[in-house]
């Protein structure tokens, strides 16, 4: 199976101490890594658990709503189902990107200070 990772570096990182670890958890630049996670994974959590509830709630309660068939043996639940799976991909395939795009540079970049690279 084939990466796209560099082989570990056989060179050795310096370890923070406690207290380099406790300045740049209070950094600002930590603090809008932190805002910056946040700002994206709260709001689809809530709206991801809020549309999971939704399916579970219509499901138990609006059992005839939730029978109407669309066309042959498909009905409303069954893509109801078929969608949670479709929204949890998607929210994957989206959180990969955003993380790719905004987290890891500032990550990364915090990262090697602690490390001592720069």
């Amino acid at each position: 199976m084939a990466t796209d990772a560099p082989p570990p570096s056989k060179e050795q990182h310096k370890l923070p101490s406690p207290e380099e670890f406790t300045e740049v958890a209070e950094s600002a630049e930590f603090g809008e890594l932190r805002r910056s996670y946040r700002s994206f994974a709260f709001p689809l959590t809530v709206g991801f658990i809020a549309w999971y509830l939704l399916y579970v709630l219509l499901s138990n309660y609006a059992g005839d709503f939730m029978g109407t068939k669309l066309f042959g043996n498909i009905n409303v639940a069954f893509v109801f189902g078929i969608a949670q799976f479709l929204t949890t991909f998607l929210i994957a395939w989206w959180y990969s990107r955003h993380a790719a795009a905004k987290l890891d540079p500032k990550a990364e970049a915090i990262k090697s200070r602690m490390e001592g690279g720069a």
